[in-house]
C-alpha cells in the first residue's frame, strides 16, 4: 500500500503519456486485465489521450504530484444513437490498489459524464472462465459491482493471452435519467472538473 497523501484529480494531457504508460505496462505484460499483448509506444499512447480528449474526459489521479492512476471514457460502439452511452476504463498503479484511488477517479469521471449529459456507462472486463489464475482474477468485476455496475453480458473464451482463454463481461451503470427528449451531449472541457 502506498504512503498516505491527498489525491488530486485533473485532466490528463499528452505530456502525461510516459508516466501513465508506466502504470499501464504491468497490466499488459503481467496480466490478462488488458487484452493488449504489446505495450504501446509513448507516442501512440499520447495519441490515444489526445483522441479521447476531443470529446470525453481522460483523468489522472496524483498523489504528491505523481500519477497513481487514470480513468477515461470513450465511445460505446460509435454510432450516433449511442451518443449518450460511453465505455469507461480505469487503471491504478499496482501499489495503489485498494487505497481509494479507483473510487475517486470513477466518482469524478461519472460526475463529468453527467455534465456532458451521458446516461449509460459500460465497462468491458476480462474475467477467468472458471478458476482465477496468476494472470486474471475477478477483482475488476467486483470493483465495478461495488461502484454500482451490474452484469449485462458475458462472452465465453473470447480473449487468448499467455496461452489461455479468458472470458469478457460487460457491466452497465445508469448515471442519469432517460428523458423523452434528452439534452444534447456536450463535449468534454476542463471546466467540467
Amino acid at each position: 500500500m502506498s504512503e498516505q497523501g491527498e489525491i488530486q484529480i485533473r485532466a490528463a494531457c499528452q505530456e502525461d503519456a510516459e508516466k501513465l504508460l508506466e502504470i499501464y505496462r504491468p497490466y499488459v505484460e503481467k496480466t490478462a486485465i488488458s487484452f493488449e499483448d504489446t505495450v504501446p509506444a509513448a507516442k501512440e499512447f499520447a495519441g490515444r489521450i489526445a483522441r479521447v480528449l476531443t470529446r470525453y474526459p481522460y483523468l489522472v489521479a496524483l498523489r504528491r504530484g505523481e500519477p497513481v492512476g487514470y480513468a477515461y471514457a470513450g465511445p460505446f460502439v460509435g454510432r450516433a444513437a449511442y451518443d449518450r452511452a460511453a465505455e469507461v476504463t480505469i487503471y491504478v498503479k499496482e501499489e495503489e490498489r485498494k487505497t481509494g484511488v479507483g473510487r475517486r477517479l470513477y466518482e469524478r469521471l461519472e460526475a463529468v459524464l453527467k455534465k456532458q449529459n451521458l446516461t449509460n456507462l459500460y465497462a468491458c472486463i476480462g474475467v477467468p472462465p472458471e478458476e482465477e489464475d496468476e494472470y486474471l482474477t475477478r477483482n475488476s468485476a467486483q470493483f465495478h459491482a461495488h461502484m454500482g455496475y451490474r452484469l449485462v453480458g458475458e462472452f465465453r473464451k473470447c480473449g487468448y493471452k499467455f496461452g489461455r482463454w479468458y472470458n469478457m463481461v460487460w457491466m452497465e451503470r445508469i448515471i442519469k435519467e432517460h428523458k423523452e427528449n434528452p439534452d444534447p451531449v456536450i463535449p468534454f472541457s476542463k471546466e467540467m472538473l
